[in-house]
């Protein structure tokens, strides 16, 4: 089959009824372009668990602050698609900002639980009432069954989760592991902003959250071993926004010995913005 694009919602319905007329069941691939091995994985995914998978690419401006990336983020459109015929997709939904914000475009979702964890939103507030807005609209637009998010963006990941929840959407939003570089830092498309120099020392980023994860598991206060991982950081020339301990469901802070905890973290190096995080 052909992978097939679209760019407006009428068509993308008319495909995905045609899927559902034929008793078929899809995956919607969220993403916003300049896609790496992360998101085919998503994509590959998405395929054991639907008979048809939807990548949609769309560089939504309502997740953006007035200060943030967005004149500069990457914009790789013809080689996305090549990827992803390659991975297996079946339809690309890539519509245009007046497509998915019409004039006179005035509802936004806003969202609360562990999208006000003084994380994510403590840095970038407009962020997940953003991306709640857009993935709903691109819930109901493609219909899909099945949603693939990675777990990179666990904080996402569990705002995406509440809200299909709370709205009754029929989508269960899967969560899939981080992709990695043979040196352990996560795959993203901003470590294309990195220097040579900046892409080597991102790697510790992953090491020092895995030491922590150690000494948290060995039985150290989650407090003082992500105070020793901000120490380490700052050391290796990262500026950090936070290390944190969180409830794995719930991203409050743990009270419990035996709950599960997630590590997460968001740092700097030079004018790039790295976010990684681990299962303890």
């Amino acid at each position: 089959m052909t992978l097939k694009v679209v760019r407006n919602i009428l068509d993308l319905r008319r495909e995905t009824a045609s899927w559902r007329a034929q008793g078929l069941a899809s995956a919607v691939v969220p993403t916003m372009g300049a896609l790496h091995r992360g998101h085919l994985t998503l994509v590959r995914e998405g395929l054991k668990r639907a008979d048809r998978v939807v990548t949609t690419i769309f560089i939504n401006p309502k997740q953006f602050g007035p200060q943030e990336d967005l004149g500069r983020y990457p914009r790789t459109e013809a080689a996305d698609v090549a990827q992803l015929e390659e991975a297996g997709a079946h339809l690309v939904f890539a519509p245009q900002p007046n497509e998915v914000y019409p004039p006179g475009f005035a509802t936004s979702i806003v969202v609360a639980g562990p999208a006000k964890a003084g994380l994510e939103d403590k840095f970038r507030p407009h962020f997940f009432d953003g991306v709640a807005t857009v993935v709903a609209k691109l819930f109901t637009q493609s219909e899909a069954q099945f949603a693939m998010f990675g777990e990179k963006d666990y904080q996402q990941l569990l705002v995406v989760r509440r809200m299909a929840r709370d709205l009754d959407l029929p989508v269960e939003v899967i969560g899939v592991p981080t992709v990695r570089e043979e040196s352990g830092l996560a795959l993203s498309s901003r470590n294309a902003y990195l220097s040579k120099a900046e892409h080597r020392q991102a790697a510790s980023l992953y090491r020092i959250l895995t030491q922590a994860a150690v000494k948290i598991k060995a039985g150290q206060k989650p407090t003082r071993a992500t105070a020793a991982a901000r120490r380490a950081l700052t050391t290796r020339g990262f500026r950090v926004d936070y290390v944190a301990a969180r409830n794995a469901e719930t991203l409050a802070l743990p009270r419990e010995a035996d709950e599960p905890v997630r590590l997460l973290a968001a740092v700097w190096l030079g004018t790039t913005r790295l976010i990684d995080n681990i299962a303890v």
